[in-house]
């Protein structure tokens, strides 16, 4: 009997290879539904798969002379030691790894929306990127910290946040200054709108630091977050499709370069991409979600990354709320964010990646159905 559930408990636990190779099968099927559903040529250049496909080849054959620079420059990563402890082991498998495989897609996305289709908001292409840029070198300076004191703090908490405050800030007096007034109304399913006024400034900002770290809290498990970044970056390309072809390019591109990272960075992971990539990548995503009025279509496919910040603020909140008088309060989880509760439940990575991949590609099915009123 005993025997009987191991081997079952065996046939549930993916591989990272498959889980990979399911990745990719799943992200360039989408792309190629979506495109002949928006009646894209597949050879066009305004279709998805294309750009997606070039920036993951180029990013995964890049990652083959990236990833031993980092070795050599000894950029490592730090494991905290209250994490789970079979993370201890990836002690030294080097991070940073954003530093390649943005930039691939940034670069192709500006060439081929720029010169290939010329798509009229080529200058929301270069704003989105510019933010995407900004946000990695604040996760790139918090990681050089880590890297330079080895030790898993970073800059300050108070640091990072004003840094994203003030990017957001100047991300949003751009958007003041070039987008109609209408900007601050946010698309709802069903054709309705929510008109925000005023609202929408800080609302915008918060959005841009609570998506970036929300992305960084999901980067704890080897292809996580890369992953699962992949599927919503591709849904939110999809949604802006219709209205603004140079974004639809950009996710696109992101969502590719994601995909040729978790090349490497599946498990067992030969690079991390620190919070040099997952703060750009939450970034990319509010910042598109923002230009094109989607945040409802945004929240709906950050649901992975929402319930992985809430379970933080959740176990931290209640851990304050239940202290007794020697200072020592409850745990809702057993560790937070939620990857990690489920690791110390028994559950192995590739079973918590393949779970998030297969919700977060049920969570763009279902966005994209309300969106388009399938």
């Amino acid at each position: 009997m005993v025997d009987v559930r191991l081997s079952y408990r065996r046939s549930l636990n993916p591989t990272g290879l498959g889980l990979l190779a399911s990745l990719a099968v799943g992200l360039v099927t989408g792309a190629l539904f979506l495109d002949w559903i928006g009646g894209r040529a597949l050879l066009a250049g305004n279709s998805m798969v294309l750009p997606l496909v070039l920036s993951a080849l180029l990013t995964a054959v890049l990652g083959f002379k990236a990833i031993p620079l980092l070795q050599a420059l000894k950029i490592g990563q730090i494991i905290r030691e209250d994490g789970p402890q079979t993370h201890l082991q990836k002690a030294g498998t080097p991070t940073m790894g954003g530093v390649f495989f943005v930039p691939v897609a940034i670069i192709v996305a500006l060439v081929w929306s720029g010169l290939i289709i010329r798509s009229q908001d080529f200058i929301d292409v270069l704003a989105v990127s510019a933010v995407t840029l900004a946000y990695g070198v604040i996760g790139w300076l918090d990681d050089w910290q880590i890297v330079r004191r080895k030790s898993n703090k970073g800059i300050s908490p108070r640091m990072k946040l004003a840094l994203q405050t003030s990017c957001g800030v100047l991300f949003c007096l751009w958007l003041a200054w070039s987008q109609p007034v209408s900007i601050t109304s946010i698309s709802l399913p069903l054709g309705l709108v929510l008109p925000l006024g005023m609202l929408f400034w800080p609302l915008a900002v918060f959005v841009l630091a609570a998506e970036s770290n929300a992305t960084n809290l999901t980067d704890g498990v080897d292809g996580l977050a890369a992953g699962t970044c992949a599927v919503a970056l591709l849904g939110l390309g999809a949604l802006v499709a219709p209205t603004s072809p140079g974004l639809m390019v950009f996710c696109a591109c992101l969502s590719g370069s994601c995909l040729g990272f978790v090349a490497h960075n599946r498990n067992p992971a030969a690079v991390f991409m620190g919070d040099t990539g997952s703060l750009a990548l939450g970034a990319a995503l509010a910042a598109v979600g923002l230009l094109s009025q989607n945040l409802w279509g945004l929240f709906i496919l950050s649901g992975i990354f929402f319930v992985e910040s809430i379970s933080v603020i959740a176990q931290v909140g209640y851990y304050k709320a239940t202290k007794d008088a020697n200072g020592i309060g409850k745990r809702l989880l057993k560790m937070s964010p939620f990857h990690n509760h489920l690791e110390l439940s028994g559950w192995s990575e590739t079973q918590i990646v393949a779970a998030f991949y297969l919700i977060n590609g049920v969570l763009v099915l279902s966005c994209l159905a309300m969106s388009f009123g399938v």
